[in-house]
C-alpha cells in the first residue's frame, strides 16, 4: 500500500470535513402532523363547533381513542364511508370496525359518545309536555331510532298534561317489518295510566314516507284507543333521511 504523503493527508482531510459536520447537522425529519392536534384543540376552544368542519371534530374525538397518530385520514375516511358524522355514529360498531384504522376500541368509543348524546336527548324530553317541546321529541327520536338496522316500534306516553311520562320500545322487527298490537299498546297505556300517546317508528331504508300499511296500522289505534279514553296524537316516521308526521300530513 503506497504511503499518502503529509499534502495528500491534509488534503483528504478538507475533503472529508464538511460531510461530518453536515451529517452531525441533520435534524431527524419531523412528521408532518406535528402540532397538528394542539392547533386543532385551540381552534376548538376559541371558536367552538360552529366553524369547524366535520372531519375536525371527528379528529378531536378520535385523539383521546388513538394517542400517537395521525387521526386526519381515519377521520376523513369514516365520513366517506358513511356521509356525515350523524352517519358514523349512527352506524353499526361492525361497519365501523371495517374501515381500515377503526379497530374494536375505536369503534367503541364512537358508539359510546353516540349514547351518550341520545341519553341527553331523552332527559330533555322526559316529563316535559310534548306538545310543547316538539322539535326536542323528534330529535330524540331521529338520535334513537333512525341509524338502527332493524324496524323498531316506540310509544312515547303521554299524562293529562300531555307530559312524556315512559318511553318504550315495544317491538323489534326486520329490515322492512314491524309486528304492531293495537291491543297490547292500549293496554300498556293503561297500566301507565297514560292518556295519550305518540307512536314512532324507523325505516332502516332511510325514507321515512309511510306505506299503506303504517297508515292503516295508526287508524286501528286510534280505534283501539277510542272506547278506553287513549288518544293516539302523532305517528312520526324517522329514517336517515328525515322524519314525518302523520297528522302533519293529514293521514289521521
Amino acid at each position: 500500500m503506497t504511503k499518502k504523503t503529509p499534502e495528500e493527508n491534509e488534503l483528504q482531510g478538507f475533503f472529508e470535513q464538511p460531510a461530518q459536520i453536515a451529517a452531525l447537522s441533520v435534524k431527524p425529519e419531523v412528521p408532518h402532523y406535528f402540532g397538528h392536534r394542539d392547533r386543532v384543540r385551540e381552534k376548538f376552544k376559541k371558536a367552538g363547533d360552529e366553524i369547524m368542519a366535520d372531519y375536525e371534530l371527528l379528529e378531536l374525538l378520535l385523539f383521546r381513542s388513538i394517542p400517537r397518530a395521525d387521526t386526519k385520514p381515519l377521520a376523513k375516511a369514516l365520513l366517506a364511508r358513511f356521509g356525515s358524522l350523524s352517519d358514523v355514529l349512527g352506524a353499526p360498531e361492525h361497519l365501523l370496525c371495517e374501515v381500515r384504522g377503526c379497530g374494536k376500541s375505536v369503534a367503541f368509543d364512537l358508539k359510546l359518545v353516540a349514547a351518550i348524546g341520545k341519553r341527553q336527548n331523552r332527559n330533555e324530553v322526559i316529563g316535559r309536555i310534548a306538545l310543547d317541546a316538539w322539535s326536542k321529541v323528534v330529535q330524540y327520536c331521529m338520535t334513537a331510532m333512525a341509524y338502527e338496522e332493524r324496524e323498531q316500534f316506540r310509544i312515547l306516553f303521554l299524562d293529562k298534561k300531555n307530559r312524556l311520562i315512559s318511553d318504550e320500545v315495544q317491538q323489534i322487527g326486520t329490515v322492512d317489518h314491524t309486528p304492531v298490537y293495537p291491543r297490547e299498546v292500549i293496554r300498556r297505556a293503561l297500566e301507565l295510566s297514560s292518556t295519550a300517546i305518540i307512536v314512532v317508528h324507523n325505516h332502516p331504508s332511510g325514507d321515512p314516507t309511510p306505506s299503506r300499511a303504517d297508515i292503516d296500522m295508526t287508524k286501528l289505534l286510534i280505534e283501539a284507543g277510542k272506547p278506553l279514553g287513549v288518544t293516539i296524537h302523532d305517528h312520526i316516521i324517522v329514517g336517515k333521511s328525515g322524519h314525518i308526521s302523520m297528522r302533519g300530513l293529514k293521514l289521521i
